[in-house]
């Protein structure tokens, strides 16, 4: 017996420093960011126009890269059709007609680019002009679950209600492929109240791939995922106005290895995070019979480049009652606190047991785990400063945590090898 339980203690002390000694923040054994990324596109001419995309879309049609496009007002794929994007295609959305992509249900996007030719969505403006809001977005939508009564739904986007549906019963649903794709100055401004996103998901299904994406000045959130079933690797959110990654309606999402760089100059005042998390977009439209959102996050890199003392550097996550939350091996540098809780999220460990953060390195923020409601913040003090969570707490610079940290510079946000760690 006394060998047995030795056994497990060895077994138990060597996971523990096992994942103690991971690779924290975006991986890689080379740096992939390097030469598909643009994080200076308010200076990158690209060429004009050559051809128009506008209307409906009902058959297979192809890109090619030898064309310029002009996206014009919201263009509506549909009829099971595929669009294909060949590698180097670049997508020019119109500004006075808010050009918009509409994949609709049952059709697909192969947009497949590569490293060296990467597929541009971008604004029609000419360079040093473009901001963001300057066109639509793109949005798919697809055939998995989603927690809404009924099963399905509609975006709020000025869509046409006749084939912008989403939501169904299949999680394997496939709507294609987005790799090596690039989206900016996306966001166009619908009213007062709404703006469109760089990418937005309704219902898509795990059977779509989503790798390498790049959105950069969005003027509302770079990803938000409506319901359904992804999985996503080597995101990349710069400069969003709002969130990076925002998530609702019952999700079931695993992201890894990605990466948001915010700037608070560049956040919107009502509330601005890398993540927001949420399972019901409004309680009364939700069927609380169906899952909860639930998302699993595995070497994430998330990073306010400066600090700023009026407010607009908030928390980098932020959690609301009945999600479910699971972070992994990740940096997050530079916020007012790692996580912040909806003050419906009791201290209780029935609800914290939703939310596990393991062996992450919170570096320059002012606090780990808190809550809306003040009472809470001991308590919360008190779970999480467990070793159980492997939370280390550092106080460096860019320059001394990150390879290569200035973005004007080919960055590389991966950990450097030599990173002094502060004690805890």
């Amino acid at each position: 017996m006394k060998t047995k339980l030795y056994i497990f203690i060895l077994i138990l002390f060597s996971n523990i420093s096992s994942n103690a000694q991971q690779t924290k923040g975006i991986i890689g054994n080379n740096n992939w960011l390097a030469n598909w990324t643009n994080f200076k596109p308010a200076t990158t001419a690209y060429k004009e126009a050559t051809e128009i995309l506008t209307g409906v879309i009902d058959k297979d049609l192809k890109l090619t890269k030898n064309n310029t496009y002009k996206l014009i007002g919201t263009v509506y794929v549909t009829n099971k059709a595929v669009l294909t994007i060949e590698p180097g295609t670049v997508i020019r959305g119109d500004n006075k007609s808010c050009g918009t992509l509409v994949i609709t249900k049952d059709c697909k996007i192969i947009a497949e680019g590569t490293a060296a030719e990467p597929i541009v969505f971008t604004s029609n403006n000419s360079n040093l002009m473009r901001k963001p809001g300057d066109w639509g977005g793109i949005i798919i939508l697809g055939d998995a679950p989603i927690n809404k009564i009924g099963g399905t739904s509609f975006l709020d986007f000025n869509l046409d209600s006749t084939v912008s549906y989403y939501g169904g019963q299949n999680p394997n649903s496939n709507s294609g492929i987005l790799k090596y794709v690039r989206i900016e100055y996306s966001g166009h401004k619908i009213n007062a109240l709404k703006e469109l996103n760089g990418l937005s998901l309704g219902g898509v299904g795990r059977g779509t791939k989503f790798e390498f994406i790049q959105i950069s000045f969005s003027n509302d959130d770079s990803f938000e995922s409506y319901g359904g079933d992804v999985n996503f690797s080597n995101l990349v959110s710069y400069r969003a106005t709002d969130d990076d990654f925002d998530f609702t309606q019952g999700v079931q999402c695993t992201i890894s290895n990605s990466i948001a760089i915010r700037n608070p100059f560049s956040s919107d005042v009502s509330g601005s995070r890398c993540f927001e998390i949420d399972s019901y977009d409004k309680i009364e439209n939700a069927d609380e019979t169906k899952k909860l959102t639930k998302i699993t996050a595995n070497n994430i890199t998330l990073i306010n480049t400066e600090d700023n003392d009026q407010g607009l550097v908030r928390e980098a996550i932020y959690i609301k009652d009945k999600s479910y939350f699971n972070m992994n091996n990740s940096i997050i540098d530079g916020f007012s606190s790692c996580v912040l809780l909806e003050n419906k999220i009791g201290a209780f460990p029935a609800n914290l047991a939703k939310i596990n953060i393991q062996g992450i390195q919170v570096n320059r923020c002012r606090g780990v785990v808190l809550s809306e409601s003040a009472n809470y913040n001991s308590e919360l003090d008190n779970w999480y400063n467990s070793d159980t969570f492997s939370i280390e707490l550092t106080k460096l610079t860019m320059p001394q945590l990150y390879t290569q940290s200035d973005v004007k510079e080919s960055p590389d946000f991966r950990v450097k090898s030599t990173n002094p760690l502060a004690s805890k």
